[in-house]
């Protein structure tokens, strides 16, 4: 089981190629397979007019992707870097242009945010363009999921949906676990998390119920100024989280056999206990309970046998505080 673990820079960059390219560093560092930003073309996708979230209180949203977005050339640097350091280069459209710009740019696969979920004739022209699509859930109903999942499988079926819940930061109960396991029964594909908590658990959780996605927002710092960075993971918390992933991709895809565990490492040997001699047992002597005890090490007649040595005669001497061995005792395999 291999999980795609896609760092979320989103505008966290701030309009700062060298931030950017710098992140880029940074989650290729820490283990990401894949890093998406997003992409704004504002008078495309936003009437000056229209409400801002709480964090653009000091800017205006329409002037904040102006300043914060890239050019053509810079999107295709960003990409460049992103292969170079082995990280699949990933970036959310919000306007047909957007989708125009990185068909220039040659991204070979598409992350829908959850704003765009009931943008249907968005969903159509990526849809056609016949690439897999990230289809992330958090602001639709069952309804307007199901409407965009059919969309996209009229033209293609190589859709991952990720359960998340759009809130900044994400409360445990908010998280819906639940919701991602109900769309992978409801729609057979791959389902994921893009998880908006601030620690590990839930992706962890999120991975043993069979995840094949984790997506999480990253940031130099959460002092940051902008719409993502308050509630990003920090980079030492974002390798901690990958680290803990690549750990999990091991232990649930490792078979063992208990009978093999039990014999680790001589464990039952040092923590086991043998049938023992108390006392000095004589060659001949039929050996009674009170002749015998239960102690380490587990060398000798384990202790589940007890009961198989007494009223067994003694084939030689015993000396007292040594296991008793099955060649010590007269009728014992």
């Amino acid at each position: 089981m291999k999980v795609c673990v896609i760092a979320e820079i989103g505008s966290v960059h701030d309009g700062s190629v060298g931030n950017a390219l710098r992140l880029i560093d940074v989650v290729a560092e820490c283990g990401a397979d894949a890093v998406k930003f997003q992409t704004h073309i504002g008078e495309a996708e936003t009437l000056p007019t229209a409400p801002a979230p709480s964090f653009f209180s000091t800017e205006p949203r329409l002037a904040y992707f102006k300043r914060t977005s890239f050019r053509v050339d810079q999107w295709e640097m960003l990409a460049r870097v992103s292969a170079e350091r082995g990280l699949t280069f990933l970036s959310s459209p919000f306007s047909d242009e957007a989708v125009d710009l990185l068909e220039e740019v040659g991204v070979t696969q598409y992350k829908i945010p959850s704003g765009e979920v009931t943008n249907l004739p968005l969903l159509e022209k990526i849809a056609r363009l016949k690439k897999p699509i990230i289809l992330s859930s958090g602001m639709s109903t069952w309804n307007e999921l199901d409407r965009a999942v059919e969309v996209i499988r009229k033209e293609h079926n190589h859709v991952t949906i990720l359960q998340c819940t759009s809130e900044y930061p994400c409360a445990y109960e908010r998280v819906g676990l639940n919701v991602m396991l109900e769309m992978r029964d409801r729609y057979k594909v791959p389902v994921g998390l893009s998880d908006h908590t601030l620690t590990p658990y839930a992706s962890y959780a999120a991975v043993t119920l069979g995840a094949s996605v984790i997506e999480r927002h990253v940031t130099f710092s959460r002092r940051m100024y902008g719409s993502d960075a308050r509630h990003s993971l920090e980079p030492g918390e974002f390798a901690e989280l990958v680290r803990g992933v690549r750990a999990l991709e091991v232990i649930l895809t490792s078979q063992v056999e208990k009978n093999d565990l039990s014999r680790l490492s001589g464990m039952k040997e040092v923590f086991e206990k043998s049938v023992v001699a108390l006392v000095d047992i004589p060659a001949s002597a039929i050996i009674t309970r009170e002749m015998l005890g239960i102690k380490k090490p587990g060398t000798g007649i384990p202790a589940a046998r007890l009961y198989e040595v007494i009223g067994k005669r003694a084939r030689r001497t015993i000396s007292a505080a040594t296991p008793v061995t099955p060649q010590d005792v007269q009728g014992l395999d």
